[in-house]
């Protein structure tokens, strides 16, 4: 992913209106992420841990979601959870429930779209080994780091499709 500033993800965001945009936290130290590492930026917001953001270039533009954890019961700290973005198994809480809210009319209404991700949306690192889960292990693949990366760009493909669709 090539780098991107401040007003780039801010203008990317396709679920979301220019104000919620402006006021929303970014990544500090932009120029220090693994960009060439990257298949999408991802973070989760510190002052407010039940939102989350994703951008990645689609069809040759940036487009970015912003992602919430639903409100929901006590999650089991000693099950094993597996991100559907990347695959990789997380115990405890290294993966979250995140629903983007849909864009258009749909979205206005209150529908979302959800999908149980790595909750620090690391994925990218984890495909290509730089990152690995704090209390699982990687599954043992025979798949190339190359085939996961595109596995993982499917996925996210088939995530922001359904986030994308109007009705």
């Amino acid at each position: 992913m090539e780098p991107l500033g401040d007003s780039e993800i801010r203008a990317s965001f396709v679920n979301c209106s220019k104000g919620e945009a402006r006021r929303m936290s970014l990544p500090r130290e932009l120029d220090g992420l693994p960009w060439a590492d990257l298949d999408f930026l991802g973070w989760r917001d510190p002052g407010a841990p039940d939102r989350g953001y994703l951008v990645t270039e689609r069809a040759g533009e940036m487009v970015g979601v912003t992602l919430r954890v639903p409100q929901g019961g006590p999650r089991a700290l000693t099950k094993t959870t597996m991100c559907s973005l990347c695959l990789t198994a997380h115990g405890g809480s290294g993966v979250s429930l995140l629903a983007a809210r849909k864009v258009g009319a749909s979205g206005r209404d209150g529908n979302t779209v959800g999908a149980y991700m790595c909750a620090d949306l690391a994925c990218s690192l984890y495909v290509r080994g730089k990152k690995t889960p704090l209390m699982s292990m990687r599954y043992k693949e025979s798949l190339s780091v190359e085939e996961r990366m595109d596995r993982l760009r499917g996925n996210l493909d088939d995530f922001l499709d359904k986030v994308l669709r109007e009705g």
